[in-house]
């Protein structure tokens, strides 16, 4: 088929979940399909993405549009549109999405998160032998439900509460819209996708098929090694983009209310939180007794590896974790909230430890620190698990019946 991707970034180099997912993607569908990706990007961002070019029939990009904190605080108060809607409505990229359309023939263009959204929504171009897939990587309303839901317990956070039950309901009835405009909808989880049928009312079921995140199993293998980091069989680590909301309320609610408990108990235990673009309030947990905050590395494995335990205390968010399949391709034992390990198609006990308080997820984790036979156990339950069902070998492949599907239909 000749396929029409549009991302909100150029798929490489894989430094977060959304190029992670897309970049796999196309990796997969390449050898069988005809790949035409349209991206947000500069041209020296393409220059260096030599693997995905190689995938790729043809790449166009638009420069990232800008925005101030200004006009964002105007739109959240005065437009019916949610944030995310507005974030990347660029000129440049509908005039290169519409000629595209106008000189190009696709079977199907694919939507790759709900920012790319209006390009579908407000193009000029009527290519009625285009259908279209949205891939909905998160449930993006109910992200900020929960993101509401957390913060309103805490009055310091009412103003983000506040931001966050607005952007909800503009996202619910958005969210709403591109699905009805969708051919077919796919959701990263079982959780997602009863989600996004909630958001239809008179017993109309949108068509939705679950296809989760995946991990590359050759490149996150078990390391039974020690970097010559020191005291690494108390170390904990996180792995996540550290400006990103949901990874932000979980670093600090982990050293605010569940390191302390730990550190009373095993008093060199530690946390390394890895990851690119650390907030504010991260960086400044550096300055904490027991954390270390390493911003952005060219390989978190290594990280990930000299750690003792996995730790996920995700209070917000959708969707399936990329960082927790990652995780546990390397055989690591992890400890997590439901919340974030909700989507993965785990046995709490066996693959991985849920605790969702702080007592109890502090617990938790002291018993794993203290307990190297149980971590191995639920390390190597986990490998076998992602071995089995989340390889992007076997997943990719579930974009295609998809494509069958909506081909076949009339």
């Amino acid at each position: 088929m000749r396929l029409l991707l549009l991302t909100p970034q150029l798929p490489y180099p894989l430094h977060q979940g959304t190029t992670i997912r897309n970049f796999n993607i196309i990796k997969h569908l390449a050898p069988r399909h005809e790949i035409t990706l349209l991206s947000f990007g500069t041209p020296e961002e393409l220059a260096s993405a030599e693997p995905l070019r190689a995938l790729c029939r043809r790449i166009e990009i638009a420069p990232y549009p800008t925005r101030s904190m200004l006009r964002r605080a105007l739109t959240t108060i005065t437009s019916p549109l949610p944030d995310m809607a507005l974030r990347l409505d660029s000129v440049a990229m509908h005039a290169r999405f519409d000629a595209l359309m106008q000189h190009d023939t696709f079977d199907l263009l694919q939507i790759e998160g709900i920012e790319m959204a209006p390009y579908i929504l407000k193009s000029k171009i009527e290519n009625r032998k285009s259908k279209v897939v949205f891939d909905d990587h998160n449930a993006e309303y109910v992200l900020q439900r929960t993101a509401f839901e957390s913060d309103a317990r805490n009055p310091k956070r009412w103003h983000a509460a506040l931001y966050s039950w607005i952007q909800w309901q503009k996202l619910a009835r958005y969210e709403r819209n591109i699905c009805r405009r969708a051919h077919h909808i796919i959701a990263a989880s079982a959780t997602d996708a009863r989600a996004i049928q909630q958001l239809t009312t008179n017993n109309y079921q949108l068509p939705v098929t679950v296809i989760p995140n995946g991990v590359d199993t050759h490149h996150f293998v078990p390391s039974d090694k020690v970097c010559a980091k020191p005291l690494a069989d108390v170390a904990m680590v996180y792995a996540g983009k550290m400006d990103f909301r949901p990874n932000v309320d979980a670093i600090l609610w982990f050293c605010d209310e569940i390191l302390p408990r730990i550190r009373t108990a095993i008093p060199l235990a530690h946390l390394v939180i890895v990851g690119q673009k650390p907030a504010p309030r991260i960086r400044a947990l550096g300055a904490q007794k027991g954390v270390e905050v390493t911003g952005w590395v060219p390989d978190t494995r290594p990280f990930i590896a000299d750690a003792a335990v996995y730790v996920v205390p995700l209070r917000m968010g959708s969707g399936t974790r990329l960082k927790v399949l990652e995780a546990m391709a390397m055989g690591k034992a992890i400890v997590s909230t439901t919340r974030g390990a909700e989507g993965l198609d785990l046995v709490p006990g066996r693959e991985a430890l849920i605790a969702d308080t702080p007592d109890e997820f502090a617990r938790t984790a002291i018993s794993l620190l203290r307990d190297p036979d149980r971590r191995r156990a639920l390390g190597r339950a986990a490998r076998l698990l992602v071995e089995s069902i989340y390889d992007w070998r076997a997943i990719v492949p579930r974009f295609e019946q998809v494509y069958k599907t909506v081909d076949s239909e009339q």
